[in-house]
């Protein structure tokens, strides 16, 4: 480009060798989880009780942020106790149980916080013009918020993806099945679930084998 040279050479640059799931994931510890959701509690304004809603639906559920903003009213069947989640990834479907926690905190919003509005969506913006989230990367400046309210510090992601990952490695700890978990969070193959086992850093060292002695480095 610099024309110090009289042939291209970036093509004789070797790119470094990537391996599949060589990275670690970001999770919030299950503690800092409850912190945030204790803090988000106390702020009784209309939205601290909307992000309220939302943080128990990311951390019970683990679902993306795509998947909240897009949640609608029908999608909860108050009487069957059921709420359908659909998964932008993969378009899959879910009917997964409605926790009563869960179903107070999004009820409390309905009847308290959310705005009069004629839109569909369930989660609406606090402040006019009142509109649903534009989408789910909507959501991160709204978590990363409620971590600093809690004074929750991570070396990691501050968004809701965290939450997701928690709620994965929360999962494997209590003995779920990889398929189960897959299931939870939306995933149509295993391999997307089983980067979360690398976030099971605990449950690894109870089963890492000792190095033998006299072995040199």
């Amino acid at each position: 480009m610099t024309e110090r040279t009289s042939r291209d050479l970036s093509s004789t640059v070797i790119a470094p060798m990537l391996y599949a799931f060589e990275s670690i994931p970001s999770a919030l510890r299950s503690g800092d989880v409850e912190k945030i959701l204790a803090a988000t509690r106390q702020d009784c304004t209309q939205k601290g009780i909307r992000d309220y809603a939302i943080l128990m639906l990311i951390s019970k559920y683990g679902i993306r942020s795509g998947e909240i903003a897009t949640l609608r009213l029908d999608d909860v069947d108050w009487r069957k106790e059921v709420i359908r989640i659909r998964h932008s990834k993969t378009g899959a479907i879910s009917y997964l149980p409605l926790l009563p926690e869960v179903g107070e905190a999004v009820l409390k919003y309905l009847q308290d916080s959310r705005p009069k509005t004629s839109f569909r969506e369930i989660f609406i913006r606090a402040c006019a013009p009142y509109r649903p989230f534009r989408c789910g990367s909507s959501l991160y400046r709204l978590v990363r918020h409620r971590l600093e309210a809690a004074n929750v510090i991570t070396t990691g992601k501050r968004g809701p993806h965290a939450f997701r990952h928690a709620r994965a490695v929360s999962m494997l700890r209590a003995t779920v099945s990889v398929k189960d978990i897959g299931d939870l969070l939306g995933h149509r193959a295993a391999d997307s679930t089983l980067v979360y086992l690398k976030l099971a850093t605990e449950d690894l060292r109870a089963v890492a084998l000792e190095i033998p002695t006299g072995v040199k480095a």
